[in-house]
């Protein structure tokens, strides 16, 4: 008789429970809501900042059904689109009392509307694309020149420091253009610089020129090395990008490169294109400047008349700090940044990693400033604020600095998290940009799921019709594959595109192949004269080795759109091979499992109803 272990039907059943609640959050669709997150580096979103925004909604008569607090942001969540706004207006008023230097970001949003019960084992919503959910879509211009600017401006400053611990003199060192100028005195200095140069960075190519009076070597970069840096700068950027607009809690965004110099950065389920703009501008320069401490320059800066070469900025707390203008040290020279604690007091540090060459930059001012205050700025949106002013007590070699004094484990946490968000290792500039309405998303939407269940119930009728109760099953174990699949997408977090959905229908119509496999040859083996049992026991065995290589060939060819493929063709990609392997285990195990139940007790066992059987020798 066909029977299973009681095993396998606990498997059975335990799977379809976990299936149906990871597909469940998929039903219950989103709220909008008002998502608030920091505007500035040196700003956190804590509790707060949720009584704040609590007390504005109160007072504007604004009810919101839930407010809740998560890492980056504070989140309440409406009814209604209308009172979304509304609280978007307050809110906004609330916190940011200064339109033109805003503390908050104040966006709108659409949140999962999942149960909390729901959410406590972690089950939640599939994530939708921007061509399901709506969102911005902008193209972003990397400018090339401006990274080699950069680069030509470090190196400028690796050269000054070469020199120096060379005991090479010269004459000064500029940049003109695309080139690095070094002018000299004497023929035989420029040589050893030119050796001393070359030993150091193979990068740059050295000409002698006679400039005037002076000698002169004239650097440049070969195409290469040009190369090099404009791939680096497209990297650096699409990491900070994503650094920042993660803090901010987009779900999902895309941010990918595009062609030699473009970014493409989506962020679904964003409305406000404004606001999308903020998080963008959020990447920051990272600076490091020392602090002029002059008697007098303090109260002078902040009385409008700040002394020549240094600017005013703030502290955390809003402290003025006097920062001389001169950058001692650039992001691009910072490889990582963490917290932890300091050696010597055992209080909450930050732990930073230098390159070499900002390792000896380093080493060189901790040494000739011992006792002075060192100033970490961020640079955002062409303002700068002071993320912590350490006092330098002794040299500092071998690229390990130590960052203490005056910070809790937290802020020790989030000054790590602000300095290893990098900086932009060139400037870039929106060029195109683009809304998909919620309405087009959710239209999309509609039209996808009709044409997948069209898709099913063609599907059953005709399998019903054509195997009665064998066909009957087999609907079974297509639902049921349709159910772990969603449940599996789900429990990835994975993102749900319009070629997701065209996936989804293939999967249902590939994955009924493997039941007509097994239905046809369970009426081969009846033909044969085969016993009802002794049928469908060698319909599902011998059934399984054709259905094994053709699941196999077509996850060869959806691994190899997922491997070479870009863009909407993976999120088909992915979705397909998932879809392979859910159909393996309801169209074999799910099945047989039902089918075991219905006829697999019955000892005497006369016939089976899976359609017309047509025997030899019957009229």
């Amino acid at each position: 008789m066909n029977r299973y272990p009681i095993w396998v039907y606990v498997t059975v059943a335990v799977a379809l429970l976990l299936g149906a609640i990871y597909t469940l959050p998929n039903f219950f669709g989103e709220v909008p809501a008002v998502q608030v997150s920091s505007a500035k580096a040196t700003i956190k979103v804590d509790g707060k900042v949720m009584d704040r925004v609590e007390g504005a909604l109160k007072a504007a008569s604004l009810a919101p059904t839930a407010v809740t607090l998560d890492a980056t942001s504070v989140r309440a969540r409406f009814t209604s689109t209308d009172d979304q706004l509304k609280a978007r207006d307050t809110i906004e008023k609330a916190l940011n009392p200064d339109p033109t230097d805003p503390t908050y970001v104040v966006a709108l949003n659409l949140l999962s509307a999942t149960p909390q019960w729901l959410q406590s084992v972690h089950a939640l919503p599939m994530y939708l694309g921007l061509d399901l959910r709506g969102g911005v879509h902008f193209l972003l211009q990397v400018d090339m020149k401006g990274a080699l600017t950069k680069r030509l401006d470090s190196m400028s400053a690796d050269l000054r420091t070469l020199l120096r611990d060379k005991n090479i003199r010269h004459a000064g060192i500029t940049r003109d253009g695309n080139t690095i100028v070094i002018k000299f005195r004497e023929a035989d200095t420029r040589d050893k610089a030119k050796n001393a140069i070359a030993d150091a960075n193979a990068d740059l190519t050295l000409q002698e020129r006679q400039d005037g009076a002076d000698l002169a070597l004239v650097g440049t970069l070969g195409p290469l090395a040009q190369n090099k840096i404009q791939e680096f700068a497209i990297k650096q950027n699409i990491t900070t990008l994503h650094n920042r607009i993660n803090e901010l809690g987009v779900a999902e965004p895309v941010i990918q490169q595009q062609g030699t110099d473009r970014i493409v950065v989506q962020l679904p389920g964003v409305q406000d294109t404004a606001k999308a703009k903020d998080i963008l501008g959020r990447t920051a320069t990272l600076e490091i400047r020392m602090v002029d401490d002059t008697p007098g320059g303090l109260e002078a800066a902040m009385q409008g008349q700040a002394p020549f070469g240094t600017e005013l900025y703030k502290e955390r707390g809003g402290v003025p700090l006097l920062v001389k203008k001169q950058v001692v040290l650039t992001g691009d020279r910072l490889t990582d940044a963490q917290p932890g604690f300091a050696s010597d007091t055992q209080e909450p540090a930050v732990h930073l990693t230098l390159d070499s060459a900002g390792a000896r930059i380093f080493k060189d001012v901790t040494r000739d400033n011992v006792g002075k205050r060192m100033a970490i700025l961020l640079i955002e949106k062409g303002k700068g604020e002071v993320v912590t002013a350490p006092v330098i007590r002794t040299e500092i070699a071998g690229g390990r600095v130590q960052i203490s004094g005056r910070m809790t484990t937290t802020e020790a946490n989030d000054t790590a998290l602000l300095l290893r968000a990098g900086s932009l290792a060139a400037p870039m500039e929106i060029v195109e940009e683009r809304t998909i309405g919620p309405s087009l998303g959710a239209e999309n939407i509609k039209k996808g799921f009709d044409s997948t269940m069209w898709g099913f119930a063609m599907i059953a009728v005709f399998m019903i019709a054509y195997y009665l109760m064998f066909g009957m099953i087999s609907v079974i174990a297509l639902a049921a594959n349709l159910m772990f699949l969603v449940a599996l997408l789900s429990l990835l977090q994975a993102t749900l595109t319009l070629p997701g959905i065209a996936a989804i229908a293939l999967t249902l119509g590939m994955a009924i192949d493997a039941n007509v496999l097994i239905n046809e040859r369970v009426r081969e083996e009846l033909r044969n004269g085969a016993s009802p049992q002794a049928a469908i026991a060698a319909g599902y065995e011998r059934a399984f080795a054709t259905i094994l290589d053709s699941n196999v060939t077509t996850l060869i060819a959806g691994l190899a759109l997922l491997i070479f493929g870009s863009g909407a063709v993976r999120g088909f990609a992915v979705v397909h091979c998932l879809g392979i392997m859910t159909s393996m285990f309801s169209a074999v195990v799910v099945s047989r499992s039902l089918v075991n139940l219905i006829y697999g007790r019955q000892r005497k066992l006369d016939k089976v109803s899976i359609g017309q059987v047509w025997k030899p020798g019957n009229q």
